[in-house]
């Protein structure tokens, strides 16, 4: 019998009172591996009220008794990693080696965030006038809620509750629904390392709980990662309602690959960032875009053989190069695209439909699929599929790539691949795009910088992680001081000054 999956708040596991549930699968196998709560508003409330009471006491704790917190949580993650990973795995699909490093990229800006005694200083401007001090703080908003993805169950909790407990504010996952355990786990581990009791609560479900997070008058911040339909929905009905609202959403990242590149390097590289994790990555290469014919054709010498040698396998296959898609809906839809690339009209070198394993066969796997020829017009180009296909949009010239490029409504990622440090220039200048690699594939930046695109890959002014992740979740106070020292100015019925 599947196990049941709860809720965690208040530092214990409970199971609500909606009496919703779902199912959650194994993608390597399509069977059902856990059957998981949903829930209600009012379990949301109930999780919102451990919040509001843990809060006080938590936001008044010395930055450096929270950093110690945060540490022991550190340890824990590492200690814990191949457990984590094999969760992961097991409910996401990908591989034990990618899982690892996507935990990696949490537990960076976990390290970052022990330093939050360091980056929550204030600022002091001594005798601005008539002895007067001013100075500023940051103190914490309140009850955040974080609404997370599937594709990194672990990371992107830590990029975002990590960052939020740091500076003193209480948090409330809402994590997918499709791989819930890693969330449930890392609940534990802060229970572990000592976080109070209500700091950190989890609620699982969907829209309903999403919603419920969203709407309510005790939450004042909000941030998401997900796709841009929902990223937008939450956007929109959290600022309408005067929350701090971050989203993070759909992307369609472009590899511009010019004559000059080294093509090896080029092609080893777009094969990780296309295909790595089975392409459910938001910052995943989806197209790219080599300037000039004589490239097309030379980078596809390369691609085609490669792509059709990709291993697919379970997660703890040490051999495999990707796992499965998320679900068994995922895989469908992915098909479904690669349907329509051929219906309009693009070459398919490389067909990944009907991908089936030995032992495996219910699983929801789709293989490497490759494309040449892809026109902006296509489903294929326009949309982000979100699996393992890579479009070939071929560009006459550096313009066209950078206008290709810039036309799209997507800007979460883009690279460049050359030798030319110019073109590299140029290209930095030119693009709209939120991030951006020289010769790098995937350019997501280090826990110390920020995260995050622009156009519709993201919603709201505020960045993910690294310095402005504390703009976000703090708010800031600003003091003007003056102590009796025998000044004596009379009364003012003017704006006061500094003259």
């Amino acid at each position: 019998m599947a196990k049941t999956i709860k809720h965690f708040i208040n530092g214990g596991h409970v199971e609500g009172r909606s009496g919703r549930f779902g199912d959650v699968y194994n993608p390597a196998t399509g069977e059902v591996s856990a059957s998981l709560a949903y829930a209600s508003a009012e379990d949301v409330d109930t999780a919102v009220k451990s919040s509001l009471a843990a809060f006080p006491d938590w936001a008044a704790t010395p930055a450096p008794r929270r950093a110690g917190v945060v540490f022991k949580f550190r340890e824990l993650v590492i200690q814990n990693i191949d457990t984590l990973a094999e969760i992961v795995g097991r409910e996401h699909g990908k591989t034990i080696e990618d899982a690892k490093g996507s935990i990696q990229r949490g537990i960076d800006v976990t390290e970052f965030a022990c330093g939050v005694p360091h980056l929550l200083k204030g600022e002091l401007s001594p005798n601005v006038g008539g002895g007067i001090d001013t100075f500023s703080m940051r103190e914490p908003i309140g009850v955040v809620g974080g609404i997370t993805p599937f594709n990194f169950p672990v990371m992107i909790p830590c990029w975002m509750g990590v960052m939020a407990v740091a500076c003193g504010n209480a948090f409330i996952n809402k994590p997918s629904e499709r791989d819930p355990s890693a969330p449930m786990f890392l609940a534990e581990l802060w229970r572990e390392a000592g976080l109070p009791n209500g700091i950190w609560n989890v609620v699982n479900g969907d829209k309903d709980a999403v919603n419920a997070l969203v709407t309510h008058p005790d939450v004042p911040a909000i941030s998401f990662v997900g796709s841009t339909l929902v990223g937008e929905h939450v956007y929109q009905t959290g600022t309408a309602l005067n929350k701090r609202v971050q989203a993070f959403c759909g992307a369609k990242n472009h590899m511009v690959v010019m004559p000059d590149a080294d093509m090896d390097q080029a092609v080893d590289a777009l094969m990780g960032a296309a295909y790595g994790s089975a392409g459910e990555r938001c910052m995943a290469i989806s197209v790219v875009v080599p300037v000039g014919e004589g490239t097309a054709e030379a980078l596809n010498e390369r691609l085609v053989p490669k792509v059709a040698g990709l291993r697919m396998g379970p997660y703890n296959d040490p051999e495999a190069d990707m796992g499965p898609l998320i679900t068994a809906q995922a895989k469908a839809r992915v098909e479904d695209y690669i349907n329509q690339g051929v219906a309009s009209g693009a070459d398919l070198l490389v067909d990944g439909r009907g991908a089936s394993l030995q032992g495996y066969e219910n699983g929801f796997y789709v293989g490497g699929t490759l494309f040449d020829k892809v026109t902006t017009d296509m489903s294929i180009y326009k949309d982000e599929i979100f699996g393992p296909v890579l479009s070939v949009a071929r560009a006459n010239d550096f313009d066209a790539a950078v206008a290709m490029i810039n036309g799209n409504e997507y800007a979460n990622g883009v690279a460049i691949f050359t030798r030319d440090g110019d073109a590299a220039r140029t290209f930095t200048d030119k693009v709209d795009v939120g991030m951006i690699g020289v010769n790098v594939p995937i350019p997501v930046p280090m826990a110390f910088h920020n995260f995050g695109g622009s156009k519709r890959s993201k919603f709201g002014d505020t960045q993910m992680h690294g310095p402005e992740s504390i703009r976000f979740f703090t708010k800031m106070k600003t003091v003007s001081s003056r102590w009796p020292s025998g000044i004596r100015e009379g009364v003012q019925y003017t704006m006061p000054t500094n003259r």
